[in-house]
């Protein structure tokens, strides 16, 4: 059975859908398959999803850099997401076959080569972090993006881990790394305050003493027409904290506000698990080892027997 590596690359470009397009004929080009992407207007920014063997995805993230770089101006890029490179983040995920260790050697390979071929210095994070204080993604990224990234790479902690102390006059920087499969939940607000999106953000999240493996910001989105808040999350491990009691919580903490949830969604592909552990919840279905009365949802799942 061959290896299967996913690859989840956001490209900061979520307006310009020629460009989008581009960037995806040069994924596909290599031989994956595409499984997913979504491009976000206000955030200007794209999320692809592809999967293929360990070589596969490796060229196709490769190629998807250098072109990134070469047709993203982030001197021109406004957007309400953080960013800090034309290809802002380049995890890879081990989906079948192959170990945490052996994708790990891929996303290194893939960062040498992207600092080499596209002359895009990178960050690695996550399980390929160099350093503990490198894991954390928003630690890299988020307290100054590209437009002070030159001066943030010349500190001692913070120096590249491919490319140099410099940034990419266009193109920023990139971080490349292997993480757990990811869930990117959005919930939004009946109020287009978007301080009370960021101060429920904060109760949720790791960082602020919050949820483990939950990572939150507020953001306001146009919904329908209409301008709302929105908490928006990525929940790096979905078996440490599940996406119920984040919405549970998140609903909670808007009635202090005088506010309720209007609905979320959940942005590319995400772990059939994930929402059967919230089907679960809601439906009061019980999980009982060993008593066939009860629900057992690696059994009892019909799609489970069709893969």
């Amino acid at each position: 059975m061959a290896k299967l590596i996913e690859c989840i690359p956001n490209i900061s470009e979520g307006v310009n859908m020629e460009l989008v397009e581009r960037m995806l004929k040069v994924v596909t080009d290599e031989g994956v398959r595409l499984l997913n992407h979504s491009s976000d207007p206000k955030h200007n920014r794209s999320v692809i999803t592809f999967v293929g063997t360990p070589e596969q995805v490796e060229e196709a993230a490769v190629a998807l850099a250098k072109a990134a770089a070469k047709e993203i101006d982030l001197t021109k890029h406004t957007g309400e997401h953080p960013r800090m490179g034309a290809l802002d983040v380049c995890p890879f995920v081990p989906i079948k076959e192959v170990t945490i260790e052996e994708t790990k050697e891929v996303a290194l390979r893939v960062a040498e080569r992207i600092a080499k071929e596209a002359d895009v210095p990178v960050f690695l994070y996550e399980e390929s972090a160099s350093a503990p204080h490198r894991r954390n993604l928003p630690k890299i990224r988020n307290d100054v993006q590209f437009e002070g990234m030159a001066e943030k790479v010349l500190l001692d902690d913070w120096h590249p881990d491919f490319g140099g102390n410099r940034i990419h006059p266009t193109a920023g920087v990139t971080a490349v790394g292997v993480r757990a499969p990811l869930v990117a939940y959005n919930i939004n607000l009946s109020t287009d305050d978007v301080s009370i999106a960021k101060r429920i953000a904060n109760v949720i999240r790791e960082a602020k003493g919050g949820f483990k493996c939950v990572k939150a910001m507020g953001f306001g989105v146009e919904v329908d027409g209409k301008q709302v808040a929105q908490v928006s999350i990525n929940m790096t491990d979905f078996t440490q904290t599940p996406l119920y009691r984040v919405f549970e919580t998140v609903k909670m903490e808007a009635e202090r506000y005088g506010v309720h949830v209007i609905g979320s969604e959940i942005v590319g592909l995400t772990p059939m698990n994930a929402l059967i552990d919230s089907a679960m919840y809601y439906l009061k279905l019980e999980n009982r080892e060993g008593h066939d009365t009860y629900f057992d949802k690696n059994g009892q799942v019909l799609e489970n027997y069709l893969m």
